[in-house]
């Protein structure tokens, strides 16, 4: 996710149990652009043991075929497109989500691109723009290109993250598709993992919000898969986790601002803080200072009550993953 999962956070999860490989923060791409040099140093720094995907998103070709070639000379284990993010503000330059409404545009994209990158190749997808029965034409164009993996988010663009995903349509690209499929969304727990697995037949899960709220939950997923038992993280866990992460983002700082420090780690606190027990999230929305920071998560955090499993039903955050869980 951009401007949190960025070398840092790599980091710091890779701790709690890292997943099988890595995708960057998107490379915003466009006629003049190049490589951002702080979202490199998650490819060129990365020393978790675990591969990373290089992630682009834009829609001038030439620009992406440049950038592309530029960041296969570096040690990635591929290059991966994203035509899945819905932000108005990428949608609005035609990138990510947007590109969804032109088909013609993304079989000349994938054509250009695909000849263009010596290695692994990959697309992050959603289910269509406006409606999911854009599905089916968009996997011919992906089918046709030859793609080395296609992740698929299963909501359409609009609607954002607000409503359950749709397995049924993440079936269809397994069945479709000759390279391996992977289901995003909804994932908060090994329940809701397994069970997407069971729906849809993916190779495997990609997590992004899942992961920020539960760090622990690859390595719990990775017990579940081997017959182990997995971690049962508590509130102090989770208290060593926060304050490792506040201290990794400040390192990197060119130039620590405390204010404006707190302002970063909340955008993380914002998932994990999200469904815990008494007024830990209402607290921290309005932290200013790091004295503010440290005594809310010192309060609220420094227990051994476990961690609940899964965000609150009707969570705003985690919309829908109550779909997902067997009844």
């Amino acid at each position: 996710m951009q401007d949190v999962t960025d070398l840092p956070f790599l980091r710091v999860l890779a701790r709690r149990g890292a997943p099988d490989w890595w995708v960057t923060e998107y490379f915003r791409v466009h006629p003049d652009s190049c490589p951002h040099p702080y979202i490199l140093r998650s490819i060129v720094e990365n020393a978790t043991g675990r591969p990373v995907f290089a992630q682009m998103i834009g829609c001038d070709l030439p620009g992406l075929v440049r950038t592309a070639k530029q960041l296969a000379e570096l040690p990635v284990a591929g290059i991966d497109l994203n035509l899945g993010c819905p932000a108005p503000i990428v949608c609005r330059k035609n990138a990510g989500g947007a590109l969804l409404r032109d088909p013609a545009a993304i079989d000349r994209l994938l054509g250009t691109l695909r000849d263009a990158i010596p290695g692994r190749f990959t697309v992050k997808t959603r289910v269509g723009f406006a409606d999911a029965d854009e599905f089916p034409g968009l996997l011919e164009i992906f089918r046709r290109h030859g793609i080395d993996a296609l992740t698929v988010h299963g909501r359409t663009v609009k609607e954002l993250y607000q409503t359950p995903v749709r397995p049924a349509c993440i079936r269809l690209a397994v069945d479709a598709m000759t390279c391996p499929v992977i289901a995003n969304g909804n994932v908060v727990d090994t329940t809701t993992g397994l069970a997407l697995l069971a729906q849809t037949a993916a190779a495997g899960l990609m997590i992004g919000r899942g992961a920020i709220r539960n760090p622990w939950i690859f390595a719990q997923l990775r017990a579940v898969f081997t017959g182990s038992p997995p971690p049962v993280p508590t509130h102090r866990d989770l208290l060593g986790h926060v304050l490792e992460l506040y201290e990794e983002i400040a390192r990197e700082s060119r130039k620590f601002q405390p204010v404006a420090h707190v302002q970063r780690m909340k955008k993380t606190l914002a998932y994990i803080s999200h469904g815990l027990a008494g007024p830990f999230e209402y607290e921290m929305r309005r932290a200013n200072t790091p004295e503010d920071f440290f005594r809310i998560c010192q309060t609220h955090l420094d227990h051994d009550t476990p961690l609940p499993v899964r965000p609150p039903a009707g969570s705003k955050l985690f919309c829908g993953f109550e779909a997902l869980v067997p009844q």
